[in-house]
């Protein structure tokens, strides 16, 4: 199978990605990592680091009561959730787009789309990303602006989707 697998900065010019500790436990992960994410959920890491998140999409284990309540009246592919208050920043923010060869990466987490390399990573391509907003909204993505996601994430961390619940540590109540 051919796949794509990208990391997201707000830093321009990285010539080589070393291993760091990971900002979040998996069992699976022994020692310092790059992370990559896949292309198919590429969308879920444009916007700004710090941005909380809550992103969602169906999967065939999702039932039919959450896919009527959450995707009963869109015809977009996957949910972003952000706070409105971070609109601003999103439109300001320009992003850089480094894409990685594959072959020193696994596997870590198929619903994520997270990848790992215990080797350092340098880039093959990079892609300046100016307006986030754009970039988001050509991948089939429904992006909510809300005065909190709070409640949001609950309810799908409490539903049969696949989800992320980014940076929430930053979300307002």
């Amino acid at each position: 199978m051919s796949y794509r697998l990208f990391h997201i900065s707000e830093q321009p010019g990285i010539e080589l990605f070393e291993p760091r500790p990971s900002p979040s436990a998996f069992d699976k992960i022994a020692g310092n990592v790059v992370f990559a994410i896949t292309e198919q959920l590429l969308h879920n890491y444009l916007l700004p680091r710090d941005c909380p998140r809550v992103t969602c999409y169906q999967s065939a284990n999702t039932t039919i009561d959450d896919k009527a309540h959450f995707f009963g009246n869109t015809t977009a592919n996957y949910i972003i959730a952000v706070e409105n208050r971070w609109h601003k920043q999103i439109v300001d923010t320009m992003l850089y787009c480094y894409e990685f060869d594959t072959a020193n990466f696994t596997l870590l987490d198929e619903c994520a789309g997270y990848y790992i390399s215990y080797k350092p990573a340098r880039p093959v391509n990079v892609t300046v990303i100016i307006d986030i907003i754009d970039e988001l909204l050509k991948r089939n993505i429904e992006l909510r602006f809300m005065p909190s996601i709070i409640n949001f994430g609950e309810a799908v961390s409490n539903s049969s989707l696949n989800f992320s619940l980014i940076r929430m540590r930053n979300a307002k109540a």
